[in-house]
C-alpha cells in the first residue's frame, strides 16, 4: 500500500476524508470555499513518557473540551492521531482560516492544571484552503505538510500551505515530491542504495581525531541529497531504520580501520527517533557484537536538546551507552535549547561547535567571543572541542588560537567512501 492509500484509509476511519469530499462537491457548485486546519500538539510524546499515558489522555480530553465552544457551528473537528486534530471549516477563506488557527493556538496555550501539574502546551498548525477542482486528499496533504513546516520551525507556529520555506514551489508540489522520495527511500533500503561516507576530524597537532559517518543515498545512479531525504525520513519514521544502518555500518568501519592499523574513532549521528526508543540499546549492542569493534572506537553524536530530555527512556539509553564504553559527543552545540550552565551535567566528552559560529570567522568578533567562551568552559569540564564547517586557513588560525582542539571541514577533506578514506589515511601516515 502506498502513502496516499495509507493516508486515505487513516482519514477515512475518522470521517475526515468523506467530509472533505462532501465539502469539495458543494464548493464545486458554488463560489463558497472551505479550509482545512491541521493541529498537532508540540512535545506531546514527552508528556506521555514523563507523566504516563493517563496524563496524556487527560490533556487531550481537556483540550477537546476547550475547543468545543470555539468550533461549534463553525467547523467539524476530528481527532486523527494521538496528538493531532483536523478541522474542516466551510466558508473560510485564507485570512479567515488563519485567524481561526490563531484562536485555536491561543486555546492550546492556556495553562492546563492536571493534579499538581501545570502544563503550558503549544501546537504546530497547518492551514490549507480548497482550490478549484482540487481533490480532497491533495487538500488534506497540503494541510498536513503545512503543519510539519510549522513544526520544523520549532513548533508553536502557524503555516499556510504555499508559505512553506521552499521558494518557487507550492505545497502540493512539494507533498508529491516527498511521496516520491519516500518511495525511493524504501527501494534504497531494499536494494542497498544507502552507504556511509566519512569526513575526517583533524586535531591541532595534525593527527586524525575521528571520522564522522554521514549517510548517502544513491539509487539507479542518482545521488539524492541528505537535505532532501533526511527530512522525509524523519517525517515518515524511516529515520530509525537509517539510524540502525548507520550504527551497523559505522561499527563495521571502525573495526576495518582498526584491522588496517588505524585506531580511529568513528562518529555516528543518532536521531531523536532512535534515542526515545527502548529498542535503541539493542541496536547498539548488536552493532558492537556483529562488528567486534572496540566500544571506545565508537562515538555517538547527539544534538544538545537530546541530552536535556528528561524522559526515562532517553536517560536509560544514555546510561547504557556509557556503560557499554561508547563515547558521547554533543553535536551542533549552540543552536539548541540548553544553556552553558547545563554543560556540567551532560555525560559527553566532546563538544562540536555548530558551523554557524565558524563560517562567519574571522570577521565576526561576536561569534569569536562565543567560541572563546565555550572553548574555555568546555576545557574546564574536561571536554574536547571540535569546530565544524571550516573552509579556509583564516578560520582555522583563529579557532586554534581560541584553543579549539580539532577541526572538521572541507579545508581538510570532504566526506569520502570507505575505500577512499582508507587510501587517504594511508597517504597521510606516510
Amino acid at each position: 500500500m502506498n502513502s496516499v492509500d495509507s493516508l486515505t484509509g487513516f482519514l477515512n476511519r475518522f470521517g475526515c476524508f468523506h467530509t472533505a469530499m462532501r465539502l469539495a462537491a458543494e464548493a464545486s457548485g458554488s463560489r463558497q470555499t472551505f479550509a482545512v486546519i491541521w493541529l498537532d500538539l508540540d512535545r506531546f510524546k514527552q508528556i506521555n513518557e514523563s507523566f504516563g499515558h493517563l496524563v496524556g489522555d487527560e490533556v487531550i480530553e481537556n483540550l477537546a473540551t476547550r475547543f468545543r465552544p470555539c468550533v461549534l457551528g463553525r467547523a467539524e473537528i476530528s481527532r486523527v492521531g494521538g496528538d493531532e486534530f483536523v478541522l474542516l471549516a466551510p466558508g473560510f477563506n485564507r485570512e479567515q482560516a488563519f485567524l481561526f488557527a490563531v484562536e485555536l493556538a491561543s486555546i492550546v496555550q492556556e495553562p492546563l492544571h492536571i493534579g499538581s501539574l501545570t502544563l503550558r502546551p503549544t501546537a504546530s498548525i497547518g492551514v490549507a484552503v480548497h482550490e478549484p477542482n482540487e481533490d480532497p486528499l491533495t487538500l488534506l496533504e497540503r494541510a498536513d505538510h503545512a503543519m510539519f513546516a510549522a513544526k520544523s520551525k520549532g513548533g508553536n507556529s502557524i503555516v499556510c500551505s504555499g508559505d512553506e520555506p521552499i521558494p518557487g514551489r507550492m505545497g502540493v508540489t512539494l507533498a508529491r515530491e516527498e511521496l516520491a522520495i519516500e518511495s525511493t527511500l524504501h527501494e534504497a533500503l531494499e536494494t542497498g542504495g544507502f552507504c556511509l561516507h566519512y569526513q575526517p576530524i583533524i586535531r591541532s597537532d595534525g593527527k586524525v581525531e575521528a571520522v564522522e559517518a554521514l549517510m548517502r543515498c544513491n539509487l539507479n545512479g542518482e545521488n539524492i541529497s541528505p537535505m532532501r531525504f533526511i527530512p522525509v525520513a524523519e517525517k515518515t519514521g524511516l529515520i530509525t531504520r537509517l539510524g540502525e544502518l548507520s550504527l551497523m555500518q559505522g561499527a563495521m568501519q571502525a573495526r576495518a580501520l582498526q584491522d588496517a592499523g588505524f585506531k580511529t574513532k568513528v562518529a555516528i549521528n543518532v536521531s531523536r527517533a532512535q534515542l526515545i526508543s527502548a529498542e535503541f540499546t539493542h541496536a547498539m549492542h548488536a552493532a558492537l557484537v556483529c562488528s567486534n569493534a572496540s566500544p571506545e572506537l565508537i562515538e555517538l553524536e547527539l544534538t544538545e536538546s537530546l541530552f536535556m530530555d528528561i524522559s526515562d527512556t532517553v536517560q536509560q539509553n544514555l546510561k547504557e551507552i556509557i556503560a557499554a564504553g561508547v563515547n558521547l559527543s554533543i553535536d551542533d552545540f549552540g543552536t539548541g535549547y540548553s544553556c552553558l550552565a547545563s554543560l556540567k551535567d551532560l555525560p559527553a566528552g566532546k563538544l562540536k561547535l555548530d558551523r554557524a559560529f565558524v563560517t562567519v570567522l574571522p570577521d565576526d568578533r561576536r561569534a569569536l567571543s562565543v567560541v572563546n567562551a565555550v572553548t574555555r568552559l568546555g576545557h574546564e569540564l574536561g571536554m574536547t572541542i571540535v569546530a565544524e564547517g571550516c573552509e579556509n586557513q583564516q578560520q582555522i588560525d583563529v579557532l586554534l588560537e581560541a584553543g579549539v582542539d580539532a577541526i572538521q571541514g572541507f579545508f581538510y577533506a570532504k566526506p569520502m567512501p570507505e575505500a577512499e578514506l582508507l587510501n587517504w589515511l594511508k597517504a597521510r601516515s606516510t
